[in-house]
């Protein structure tokens, strides 16, 4: 992927909106929604509201993927709250006290590094596809995603066929299940930026498991071994969905908060839970959906399937 030509005044905004690609954009992602959301309701998981403003949110960090250039903060009633990063410790909590499969249109602001305009991948607001189950394992949400994927590419294609809306685009249906990696393997052939020549050459998705990430992603600390996954496209997209088994011992979460830095005070209903033994095993993964939808489409740059694009450093009108 490329970055783009960002028209910030009101007249690229206007051909942004008119143009048939955005149009294109808004009938795939409509139908990829339909798609994937009447798959998981069939499936038992029950759909759940987002929350845009907490006291505690995704810390992203250590992942080393992460790059914040500011992280928000308001004050409401006379408290502090942060703009939501992404719904990993609500779901959490959530998996914990019911239901126990669910998923949720999740907005979440990350205020990426200016630099990260370049890439075509990133924006500071997007929206996750968002699936948590209490007692899952990693591979029942492997088996959950490639469907959903492969779910959604097949309601696309017959789409297409109808309506000729992808053009010249040849959408592959992919093979299941999706090949899986380590990240030490992935490392050993194609160095530490492995993900942009990986996704160069495979032709279906892959999984890439263990990941060092933050506190919650459970680690296997005698093998030294991550539960945690991320599924990379094909074409240059790259990550796409994030995700992992997760940590619900007390003992443990306090020490990785610890060695990482993290404040405590900022989880104290999360380990309230585990001290209690409430906090339940559960997997999980989050989809982007902007992503998903530009690689369906073919686009150049990611933002070019928001009808108001939030690119990286640029501040537009609306």
């Amino acid at each position: 992927m490329a970055a783009i030509d960002s028209d910030v005044d009101s007249s690229g905004l206007i051909a942004r909106l008119e143009s048939k690609d955005r149009r294109v954009a808004l009938e795939v992602q409509t139908e990829i929604m339909r798609a994937m959301t009447k798959r998981l309701i069939e499936e038992g998981f029950k759909w759940t509201l987002p929350v845009m403003l907490a006291k505690s949110t995704d810390p992203l960090w250590p992942d080393p993927a992460a790059s914040i250039e500011k992280r928000l903060e308001v004050e409401i009633y006379g408290q502090t709250v942060r703009t939501m990063q992404s719904m990993i410790i609500h779901k959490l909590v959530l998996a914990s006290l019911g239901p126990e499969k669910f998923f949720i249109l999740s907005p979440n602001i990350r205020i990426e590094s200016r630099e990260r305009a370049k890439t075509g991948s990133h924006l500071y607001e997007f929206t996750q596809l968002e699936v948590e189950m209490a007692y899952g394992k990693m591979e029942d949400i492997f088996r959950l995603f490639e469907d959903l994927i492969q779910t959604s590419i097949v309601a696309i294609k017959e789409l297409a066929e109808r309506s000729g809306i992808l053009g010249e685009r040849d959408l592959r249906t992919p093979q299941t299940p999706f090949k899986l990696y380590r990240r030490a393997e992935m490392e050993d052939q194609h160095g530490k930026s492995w993900e942009e020549a990986v996704s160069q050459k495979i032709i279906d998705p892959i999984w890439v498991t263990d990941l060092p990430r933050e506190f919650y992603d459970y680690q296997d600390e005698t093998a030294g071994v991550w539960r945690n996954y991320d599924l990379i496209l094909p074409d240059g997209y790259g990550e796409v969905a994030s995700g992992a088994e997760r940590e619900h011992d007390y003992e443990k979460i306090v020490r990785k908060l610890e060695r990482d830095g993290v404040r405590k005070e900022d989880y104290k209903l999360l380990l309230g839970l585990a001290k209690d033994g409430k906090l339940k095993p559960s997997a999980g993964a989050g989809l982007g959906i902007e992503r998903y939808v530009a690689y369906i489409c073919g686009a150049k740059h990611v933002a070019e399937v928001q009808p108001f694009p939030r690119i990286p450093g640029i501040v537009p009108e609306l």
